[in-house]
């Protein structure tokens, strides 16, 4: 039951919810449950809003922060798959910082 991690594409024609249209670009899966391990642990305000068993979506103006409690995890981790799962979401979360059309959306069981 882990949190897979999701960068998509956000298009929408006017202002209805009904023409938002989403486009996966990337996708960090987490079938060993790293990501949500980790996620579990934190303290940190965004990292612990993860939902194991729901969605959270996080857009490009929530990514400096992300980043930021990225790194502070990176910091403290001891295993190679942490920092694997870990700096794979961080790319995406830095994809997402730069282009404003895109969200992150952590996608639990």
């Amino acid at each position: 039951m882990g949190v897979d991690v999701v960068l998509n594409e956000v298009s929408q024609q006017g202002t209805s919810s009904r023409r938002r249209r989403l486009t996966q670009l990337d996708v960090v899966p987490d079938p060993d449950e790293v990501f949500v391990r980790v996620c579990a642990r934190s303290s940190l305000p965004l990292l612990g809003r993860v939902d194991p068993y729901g969605d959270l979506v996080l857009t490009a103006v929530e990514m400096p922060q992300f980043v930021a409690e990225l790194d502070q995890e990176l910091a403290g981790t001891v295993t190679s798959a942490e920092r694997e799962v870990l700096s794979a979401v961080r790319r995406l979360a830095e994809r997402c910082a730069t282009d404003a059309c895109t969200e992150l959306q952590l996608v639990g069981d």
